[in-house]
């Protein structure tokens, strides 16, 4: 990592960073922070952090009332959709209609551009929240809900960064375009940045299980994406998000479920 590149992690990426990927009130100037696009990108892994940590907070506030596993877990959900106004859902839905609705990349990019969902979105949505919910029940039920949830958080959307800067932007327009593209470096310390939060939050066990598999499902899903689009959109970034997410709590979960009889 060169001087130059150390030099582009500023204080202000975090709040840009808040403000890119957040609903929350935070006061951003976009003469300056914002216009930094994916030069912040190594504090996104910060932002999805801070969501997980919210969200995780609200649900364990429910479960510590003697609400059901369940329960909290929902609540959690319903507060991470708050949080984030559901762009990343919607990045999923709109991945699955266009990447398994269409025969070529062009029609497949128009339908991911439409702001309608089809089967194949309803379908994924439905999937991943599920997916999420039962791997949140499992946390809570153990007591892990809420580092998983930075963790998971944090590993996200650091993912994000990462095929944002192997992959191309494949339309040359859109919220990816418009943001840039994160150099190697930006992206590297996005990673060091998740995977540091994430190992101390989770123990070494947790830790391994969920990078591992976090890095696979983005890895396959960024060979998907180069494969039948070309490169990468805001669509593509958000499904990467959620896939990644999903896989790292099935891990948590499965390393802090007991063991069966």
């Amino acid at each position: 990592m060169t001087k130059r590149d150390m030099h582009l992690a500023a204080p202000e990426d975090i709040p840009a960073a808040l403000g890119l990927l957040t609903r929350l009130p935070i006061k951003v100037d976009f003469a300056r922070d914002r216009a930094r696009g994916a030069r912040a990108a190594w504090a996104w892994p910060l932002a999805g952090a801070l969501v997980g940590f919210l969200a995780g907070l609200a649900g364990l506030i429910a479960w510590s009332l003697g609400t059901p596993p369940g329960f909290a877990a929902g609540l959690t959900l319903v507060t991470q959709v708050m949080l984030t106004g559901a762009m990343h859902e919607d990045g999923l839905a709109d991945t699955a209609d266009g990447l398994w609705g269409g025969y070529t990349r062009e029609r497949r990019l128009e339908i991911m551009k439409d702001s309608a969902i089809g089967a194949y979105g309803t379908i994924a949505l439905v999937l991943a929240l599920l997916l999420r919910f039962a791997a949140l029940s499992t946390l809570f039920a153990t007591g892990q809900a809420l580092l998983a949830l930075v963790a998971s958080g944090a590993l996200s959307r650091a993912a994000m960064g990462t095929v944002m800067a192997a992959l191309r932007n494949a339309r040359g327009e859109g919220l990816s375009d418009s943001v840039g593209r994160p150099s190697r470096a930006t992206a590297a310390l996005g990673i060091g940045v998740a995977l540091t939060l994430s190992l101390f939050l989770t123990g070494p066990a947790a830790w391994l299980a969920s990078a591992v598999t976090a890095s696979l499902a983005a890895l396959a899903l960024a060979i998907l994406a180069r494969a039948k689009i070309g490169g990468q959109t805001g669509d593509i970034l958000g499904a990467t998000q959620q896939v990644t997410e999903i896989m790292a709590l099935a891990a948590i979960a499965a390393v802090a479920a007991p063991a069966g009889p």
